[in-house]
């Protein structure tokens, strides 16, 4: 597994310029022995009808988070998409993923009583059905880089995985998957500008490559004049406040079968010398707060090609408007189908192998229903 992995996806070039990726020739194709693996949660409006959207973003998040640990940290891509996730590994590794979306699936089912979806396609039957999958690695820091899909091949899995196709059994009772370095210990971050506002735009069998890429690059250009590109999430991190909001997430999350309220007392002695540290700025041992919290805005996952393009900016009404009329402008010519939903505020769910190093993942979304309502909202 390490040898293919090396021999494709360790050996991308890492893009450093986003608006770049609107160029087809960026991408590269996934080999044709290679597995993809999606996961969604059923009936995700649903559960943010509840006021369970943090959840529905902590589940989709923990099917990335127990993939990096199943493979040992070995890199693969993957995309986080709201209420679920994608990701492709090579065929050496197809039955560690499929093992680790089996423990998913009954754990969400256990620990959130939320309905997990999950489904392994090879990527040859994605090109039986005339769809590609291609991937290429952003890199908006030194510390971590996140893959772009394009093709249509994520987008058809998914359909295919909804249809009940290629899906993966859930796990015995009690199955526990990996996830450790998961959770979401931030605040929300309020928008400084107007609106948070979640984008999802994916294109249609009448445009073609050219049409998209042209399209994204005038919404990237009307993008490009807000603050920091309309990034959601201050230059020096969210705010963190105690009790941290999502402490009962996380403790579900990280108890592993243990009483949860012990973990959460645990959790919450835990968060509060990061809060006082945070607060007063003061290092621990190689742990540099000020440090951290200017890497954790750099790292974070806000905008990414993934069968489309999906979005969570920090945007003023003029700007929203001028992307409006972009979208509806190629809607009527029916080249694509899009969906925007505009809130209050971000929210952020993070993965951190150590944090003492700059690698830590931070996955960005709107906090009332980003993606997912965005998505659910496609006018085509």
């Amino acid at each position: 597994m390490k040898d293919a992995q090396a021999a494709f996806y360790d050996s991308l070039p890492l893009q450093r310029d986003f608006s770049r990726l609107t160029e087809p020739a960026r991408f590269t194709a996934v080999p044709g022995d290679w597995v993809l693996g999606v996961a969604d949660i059923v009936d995700s409006t649903g559960e943010i009808a509840k006021g369970r959207y943090k959840t529905v973003n902590m589940v989709g998040a923990a099917v990335i988070s127990a993939m990096i640990n199943g493979l040992q940290g070995k890199e693969f891509p993957y995309v986080f998409g709201g209420d679920g996730a994608g990701f492709a590994v090579p065929a050496g590794a197809a039955e560690t993923a499929r093992a680790v979306l089996a423990d998913l699936r009954r754990w969400a089912e256990e620990e959130f009583s939320i309905s997990l979806r999950g489904a392994l396609v090879p990527v040859a039957e994605v090109r039986l059905a005339g769809k590609d999958l291609r991937v290429a690695r952003y890199a908006p820091s030194d510390g971590v880089d996140y893959a772009m899909f394009s093709g249509g091949g994520l987008a058809w899995a998914e359909t295919q995985m909804k249809a009940g196709q290629f899906m993966v059994p859930p796990a015995d009772p009690g199955a526990q998957p990996d996830l450790t370095g998961l959770s979401c210990r931030w605040s929300n971050s309020r928008a400084r500008h107007g609106q948070i506002v979640s984008v999802v735009v994916q294109p249609t069998s009448k445009a073609t490559e050219s049409d998209f890429a042209d399209l994204s690059h005038s919404v990237l250009s009307a993008v490009e004049g807000l603050e920091r590109a309309g990034h959601p999430v201050p230059e020096n991190g969210p705010p963190i406040n105690w009790p941290p909001p999502g402490v009962d997430i996380d403790a579900h999350v990280s108890r592993e079968g243990r009483n949860l309220f012990a973990q959460k007392l645990k959790l919450l002695g835990q968060n509060l010398l990061i809060a006082l540290l945070f607060r007063t700025g003061k290092q621990l041992g190689a742990f540099d707060p000020r440090h951290y919290r200017h890497m954790v805005s750099r790292n974070a996952d806000f905008r990414k090609f993934d069968d489309g393009l999906k979005m969570t900016l920090d945007c003023d009404p003029a700007t929203l408007e001028q992307i409006r009329m972009m979208l509806e402008q190629a809607r009527g010519q029916g080249k694509i189908r899009y969906g925007l939903h505009a809130q209050d505020e971000a929210m952020m769910t993070c993965f951190v192998p150590s944090a003492t190093r700059d690698d830590h993942v931070h996955f960005v979304d709107g906090a009332s229903g980003g993606y997912a309502q965005a998505s659910a909202a496609m006018r085509g």
